[in-house]
């Protein structure tokens, strides 16, 4: 089969990924740049899928010792759509804190992903709504209700729409950053100053492509600004509350690891290692026993507020710490008290 012919037989194929190689993009194989990107691949399923013709770049199938180079075009397609297109409504259970004919909002314990992707296409946020709720609309993503989302192991509070009128509402309050997010997290480290302001544009690590990183001359990525105010101390980390005026993935994460107070737990930007404390073994076992209570990144959204789309009132929600971070943070209070004895 001529390239041709390949290439007019993935007109009748689904998008799985589509990723935009960087400026700075440095010569790579393509099977290894698609590695950095996808989550649970492995190198040789990506190989199989070049040698079936899978891989295009720039719409053109490609060998899997492809380099790819800046401004490349790469697309993973398949002969069946993406899991996420194969939305199952699921019983699973939500805690909503409010519902009425425009809006829903429901806390999200840890652990629960937002909404289908790789590796997890069942048992999410949105399987879960749309069995509760029917005909939702659908964002540009095709993601029925989204106007935002927390990451997998972040607990807290979510507004999801039930209407057209009601995204389109709450999108532009989002956009235009009048929405109101507070956050409390763990982080590692006694910081300073007793609140401050993060800034720092964001956008997806040159090294490692499941990280955000910030790009502080504002060379790379999207304006991204966090305001903080320490709640507690507990010697070698600190609790702070963080006030979002934009919301970019991984914000609160990549702000504070820039800034060397890396969130407490949290696996994919080193948190879940001592980087703060003493080299005794007491303290070691202590913090194994915190990591084992806590099993995830420190972060909770603790406090959501919005206008309602068709009422116009400021509607405003808490959600208590859940018992996991709870249960660590009276760890270390113990441990702060036992330490000034």
């Amino acid at each position: 089969m001529s390239i041709e012919e390949i290439g007019q037989e993935q007109e009748e194929f689904y998008e799985h990924f589509r990723y935009v190689a960087h400026e700075g993009q440095v010569p790579l194989r393509v099977d290894k740049f698609l590695m950095n990107f996808i989550e649970n691949a492995t190198r040789n399923k990506i190989q199989q899928a070049a040698k079936a013709g899978n891989v295009l770049v720039n719409e053109i199938p490609v060998k899997s010792n492809y380099k790819v180079k800046p401004k490349d075009v790469v697309r993973v397609v398949l002969a069946h759509p993406p899991h996420e297109n194969l939305l199952v409504a699921e019983d699973i259970p939500l805690e909503i804190l409010f519902e009425d004919d425009q809006v829903i909002v429901v806390n999200k314990p840890a652990g629960m992903v937002v909404h289908p992707g790789h590796g997890n296409y069942s048992g999410t946020l949105v399987n879960g709504l749309i069995h509760h709720i029917e005909n939702l609309p659908t964002n540009s993503n095709e993601r029925p209700g989204l106007v935002h989302r927390i990451d997998k192991d972040t607990s807290g509070l979510l507004v999801v729409a039930k209407t057209e009128f009601a995204m389109a509402h709450l999108s532009k309050q989002f956009f235009d950053r009048t929405t109101e997010r507070l956050y409390y997290a763990l982080v590692w480290g006694n910081i300073e100053e007793d609140e401050g302001t993060i800034e720092g544009n964001i956008g997806r690590s040159l090294k490692n492509r499941l990280q955000m990183s910030v790009f502080p001359e504002g060379d790379f990525g999207k304006h991204a600004v966090t305001h903080y105010k320490v709640i507690e101390r507990f010697s070698y980390v600190t609790l702070v509350q963080c006030k979002l005026e934009t919301g970019r993935t991984h914000q609160i994460r990549a702000h504070f690891k820039h800034i060397g107070h890396t969130l407490f737990n949290d696996e994919r930007y080193g948190g879940d290692t001592i980087l703060k404390g003493t080299t005794f073994t007491k303290y070691k076992q202590f913090v194994e026993n915190c990591f084992t209570v806590l099993p995830r990144q420190a972060l909770h959204a603790k406090t959501l507020g919005f206008e309602h789309p068709t009422t116009k009132e400021f509607l405003r929600f808490n959600s208590e710490i859940p018992q996991d971070m709870s249960d660590c943070l009276e760890k270390w209070r113990t441990y702060t008290i036992h330490q000034k004895e």
